[in-house]
């Protein structure tokens, strides 16, 4: 084991950038229903976890599981949110998009409503309106009206129905388009405005930081007047005026490949095949997993791109993440949790 020598120097070392540690996982054999985990969202004492076998919820330290049986659209949940306004709870699954409000279940599916499809791959609150990404477009659902837009490759600039994201922020909502990059919607004027990779090219980023790095985005999420995206090629930042690329070859980005990505404050998580980078725009910090033992690696990088003065340093930690693919994530002033191929795990904020 290592002690608290390496926690001091990583604490040191991170500026003042959040650092995660005594880690704890759980998997089927300690209360989860699957160990496949698609997303977490912290929900004031208690963690909501989406799995291929039900919705999760953890309080006082125990695991409830709720599956079709108690009323879910599919146990099949990939996307989960919490509406500020109502303590609503809005999940989006293989076979709708279910609302758990007052204990019951209702899913809106596309036979009993307006909704787009009944893959729902992302689900955001924004005030009163529900925002879906699913697999035939967006939609926006008022739930003060009990009513249902839809946005396409038909009324909307995407170059096919497939969304795989959606996020709101300063009046707008970003929708991560597969194979249309980036869709921006202003809730005001209800104008689109669309952001593509300008060099046109599926392998190549010709030109750097000239836009959205590749037209597939998986992922987009806002706050602090930054746009971040996710894409399996790389990820980007946005401040509204200029576009910043990063790469897992000149940053600390783990791996081009991301699945997934929430911006909290000034910091952004990145759900990498390789494990878990956060990022504030200076210093990167990565938690990654060893193969052979449950300890792990926490890398920092202190410069949002590597020169030959600025190099990633390696400290080694007794406890990490459950497993290095990691498909979601949610962090608060206290904890951080990491959803993942092969279970949950929790991570202590101790800086």
């Amino acid at each position: 084991m290592y002690g608290a020598t390496d926690y001091d120097a990583i604490k040191k070392a991170a500026g003042d950038m959040p650092v995660y540690g005594h880690w704890k996982s759980f998997t089927t054999e300690n209360g989860l229903p699957a160990d496949k985990a698609y997303c977490v969202r912290i929900d004031g004492d208690r963690v909501l976890v989406g799995t291929n076998h039900g919705l999760a919820v953890y309080e006082d330290g125990k695991w409830t599981n709720y599956t079709t049986k108690d009323g879910l659209g599919h146990n099949g949940v990939l996307a989960i949110d919490v509406s500020q306004l109502t303590g609503d709870v809005w999940l989006g699954t293989l076979g709708g998009l279910t609302r758990w409000s007052g204990g019951s279940f209702y899913t809106f599916t596309q036979l009993n409503s307006g909704m787009p499809n009944d893959v729902i791959y992302s689900v955001i609150c924004d005030g009163k309106d529900v925002w879906v990404a699913t697999g035939g477009g967006a939609g926006h659902y008022d739930t003060y009206k009990d009513q249902w837009e839809i946005y396409m490759e038909r009324n909307a600039p995407m170059h096919e129905p497939w969304t795989y994201g959606v996020c709101a922020g300063d009046g707008k909502i970003w929708i991560a388009a597969w194979g249309g990059g980036v869709i921006e919607y202003n809730t005001k004027t209800k104008k689109f405005r669309d952001y593509t990779d300008p060099d046109e090219q599926m392998e190549l980023d010709v030109f750097p930081d000239d836009g959205v790095v590749h037209d597939i985005t998986t992922g987009v999420s806002y706050a602090d007047g930054i746009l971040w995206v996710a894409t399996y090629f790389g990820v980007n930042r946005y401040d509204g005026v200029h576009w910043k690329t990063y790469f897992d070859k000149d940053s600390g980005l783990l791996s081009n490949f991301n699945n997934f990505n929430r911006a909290v404050g000034p910091v952004v998580y990145f759900c990498t095949d390789k494990g878990l980078s956060t990022f504030n725009g200076k210093t990167w910090i990565s938690y990654q997993r060893n193969e052979n033992n449950t300890g792990g690696k926490v890398l920092i990088t202190n410069g949002p791109k590597l020169t030959d003065r600025v190099k990633t340093t390696s400290y080694n930690v007794h406890t990490s993440l459950s497993h290095n693919f990691v498909l979601g994530v949610d962090a608060n002033e206290k904890e951080i949790w990491i959803a993942t191929s092969h279970g949950v795990s929790r991570g202590e904020r101790i800086k």
